[in-house]
């Protein structure tokens, strides 16, 4: 069988492992962010769809420690109270994981690029949706269509999520927790989605387990200074560079 070295080079494979454990250090500090950290790096440099691969097992082992902080009771209570959002994001995330292998690589990274911008602008500048008479099934349901679907192409469902639980004003420590269940849902049916796909295969999952060992180790080090910093100059900071490689990946899908 082939090795992941004949997908991508020493050199690249090292800059992965520093962008997988910078990716792990936000998410452990945080909570969030490691998709999009990883989807933009490792884009800039690699095939969109090998960058997708790259990022799915992270995902997968990270989302279960943080969904699992407070025990499984307290993350099946979460699963349960945001039923709807799951369910629906499950199907719109298998839909829209198809379209990664025939959809043209310039339109993959616009479709990536975009709304990590446009969560990125709206972070910076201050806005904050808020839903005065509380969570809606409605909403509940077209948000979870929406974080599917970009999920399913891209692996990156935070920006709606993060909206729609701030919206609904989540106590602090649940929405940390809801987010690591959202996302752990997400990441297992992403893992099936793409091994349907042909995105996660005997190759690329070699380097997706690979990125597993940098990116558990940054989130362990961003779990130890969660407290130990001040949280929205380094949110604000994380932003800004998301925004930058959301930037880059417009750039390259406009001139691609």
């Amino acid at each position: 069988m082939d090795t992941i070295l004949t997908l991508i080079s020493p050199s690249l494979l090292a800059l992965s492992f520093a962008i997988a454990a910078l990716a792990g250090l936000v998410k452990g500090m945080v909570g969030f962010a490691m998709p999009m950290i990883l989807i933009s790096g490792l884009s800039s440099f690699l095939p969109p769809e090998l960058a997708l691969a790259g990022l799915i097992l992270s995902a997968l082992a990270t989302n279960a420690v943080q969904a699992l902080q407070q025990g499984w009771r307290a993350a099946m209570a979460s699963m349960q109270r945001f039923g709807l959002f799951l369910g629906v994001g499950l199907v719109f995330l298998l839909l829209s994981s198809q379209l990664v292998a025939v959809l043209p690589a310039n339109v993959l990274l616009g479709m990536i690029g975009a709304p990590v911008v446009l969560f990125c602008v709206m972070q910076l500048a201050g806005w904050k949706a808020h839903l005065p008479n509380g969570p809606s099934r409605p909403i509940e349901a077209a948000v979870g269509a929406i974080a599917g679907f970009l999920g399913g192409m891209s692996g990156v469902w935070g920006p709606p999520v993060v909206a729609y639980l701030t919206a609904i004003d989540t106590e602090k420590r649940e929405q940390v927790r809801v987010q690591g269940v959202i996302y752990g849902l997400g990441a297992v049916a992403l893992t099936g989605a793409h091994v349907t796909s042909g995105v996660l295969n005997a190759q690329t999952a070699q380097f997706s387990a690979l990125l597993l060992i940098p990116g558990l180790t940054g989130m362990w080090l961003g779990m130890k200074v969660h407290d130990r910093i001040d949280q929205a100059l380094f949110r604000k900071m994380t932003l800004w560079v998301l925004l930058l490689a959301g930037l880059n990946l417009l750039r390259r899908a406009l001139m691609g």
